[in-house]
């Protein structure tokens, strides 16, 4: 009905609008089509109905623009909070997205999720609340996941131990509020997930970096930030690191943990890309300890589907009734569909079918950013090849203006995510994040080229 739309936007102001029948013979248009474009205008504020009358073509008004500046007086100065990440950023069309932090759609099982959902609409849960903890049989599943890695001699968890979240960084703020507290301090590895960043900034927590590469942090520079800060905690991504791709060694896990232990301390231990091994499996801390140093928290969002924003942390003790606290505080309980649609699909056989080609996925898409990389921007160094996750951590030379590359790639159609967002403090080199799980992997050589032109310059 472009025609109909032609026609209000000459019309003058009050002109009435053709009726439904006239309309029909004049485009050739079925009554629904004419209905609808009629509701689509009236909904643009183009033209309004007035019963019993006809629908005119509505007279452009003057609005005062609204005054807010009495809420500067109400609200003072703001809290600094990081800006919005990069990330999070939608892709701009036909562009190649390096930058985003969520697999493609490809890669995610969408038949299991749709049917899942279909179903659980059609449950009663669809219609009822939820314990505060979560559903039981979804407890259940995120404690039978991390007890499968639990040795002999050391007692996996229970399902009263899982708290079920709206999303792990839900999960982070709750942990950090309820184990450290405002104001206090909280070990962190640098680089570490910017979202940790955020959820700290909100909770009051001071973070204190410590050093970490492509094998993990340095347990003695873990001992000695312990003891000089008084922390209580150490927040970490010992699986796939999020953004250097990094995986702790059982020995290093091993001295970290004891490092944790003897200050009577917790390890925040974040499982993000449980889901996402390629060369190797994921190895969790958590399942080495039962003494509840170890706070777990597991995502189900990236590798289920970012719509089925569903987690879990799993701690023991009193740091688990403090978490549900907190919890409860917040929201209440996280939606029953979204928890039972997550457990539907996890519980699938094709579940683990799609794991299964998902690994190969990850991995051709991984080797082919590599390679381009090593092709066409010969001045990147890749310190590893991350055994698993969905990114690979790319130093530039020291000179390179970080910020100017990533603007003057965006304007050939390549997004990128500059490397200083994942750093709790001043970054230790220029660097840039690129995530291989995105749309339009056979793009990557023309993505690489892009990148190597614009550091060239």
């Amino acid at each position: 009905m472009a025609g109909l739309r032609a026609w209000v936007a000459q019309a003058p102001p009050g002109a009435r609008v053709p009726s439904t029948r006239a309309l029909i013979a004049e485009y050739g248009a079925s009554p629904v089509t004419v209905q609808k474009a009629v509701h689509v205008l009236a909904s643009q504020g183009l033209v309004e109905s007035r019963p019993g009358v006809g629908t005119f073509v509505r007279a452009a008004r003057t609005v005062r623009p609204p005054d807010y500046g009495w809420q500067t007086g109400a609200l003072r100065s703001p809290r600094a909070l990081p800006p919005p990440a990069t990330p999070l950023r939608g892709r701009l069309p036909d562009a190649i997205g390096l930058h985003s932090g969520y697999p493609e759609r490809g890669l995610l099982p969408e038949r299991l999720v749709r049917a899942a959902l279909a179903r659980a609409a059609r449950a009663d849960v669809a219609l009822s609340g939820s314990d505060i903890a979560g559903l039981p049989e979804l407890r259940a599943w995120f404690a039978n996941e991390l007890a499968r890695a639990t040795p002999t001699g050391t007692t996996p968890p229970a399902p009263r131990d899982v708290v079920v979240l709206p999303g792990s960084q839900s999960g982070l703020s709750s942990t950090f509020r309820a184990l450290v507290g405002f104001g206090r301090p909280l070990l962190v590895e640098s680089p570490t997930y910017w979202g940790a960043i955020l959820a700290a900034a909100q909770a009051g927590v001071r973070l204190v970096p410590v050093p970490s590469g492509a094998g993990g942090p340095d347990p003695d520079e873990v001992a000695r930030a312990f003891d000089e800060t008084g922390a209580r905690a150490f927040y970490a991504q010992p699986n796939y690191a999020n953004p250097t791709g990094a995986q702790w060694s059982p020995e290093l896990a091993g001295r970290v943990l004891d490092v944790v232990r003897d200050r009577g301390a917790f390890l925040v231990e974040d499982d993000w890309a449980h889901d996402f091994g390629i060369d190797s499996e994921a190895r969790p801390v958590a399942a080495r300890d039962d003494a509840g140093h170890v706070v777990y928290l597991r995502s189900l969002t990236k590798s289920v589907s970012p719509a089925v924003r569903v987690a879990a942390v799993i701690a023991r003790g009193p740091a688990r009734d403090r978490v549900v606290a907190d919890r409860a505080a917040e929201s209440m309980y996280v939606s029953g569909v979204l928890q039972a649609a997550a457990l539907d699909v996890v519980s699938q056989p094709a579940w683990r079918s799609h794991l299964r080609a998902l690994r190969h996925q990850l991995r051709a898409r991984r080797d082919l950013l590599v390679d381009s990389l090593a092709e066409h921007v010969p001045d990147a160094h890749l310190e590893h090849v991350p055994p698993g996750g969905l990114n690979l951590w790319v130093r530039l030379p020291d000179a390179t203006d970080v910020d100017r590359l990533v603007r003057d790639c965006e304007a050939e159609g390549v997004m990128l995510a500059a490397g200083a967002e994942w750093f709790p403090a001043e970054p230790s080199g220029s660097f840039v994040r690129l995530n291989y799980s995105g749309p339009d992997p056979d793009r990557f050589p023309d993505a690489a080229r892009v990148v190597g032109r614009a550091l060239r310059r």
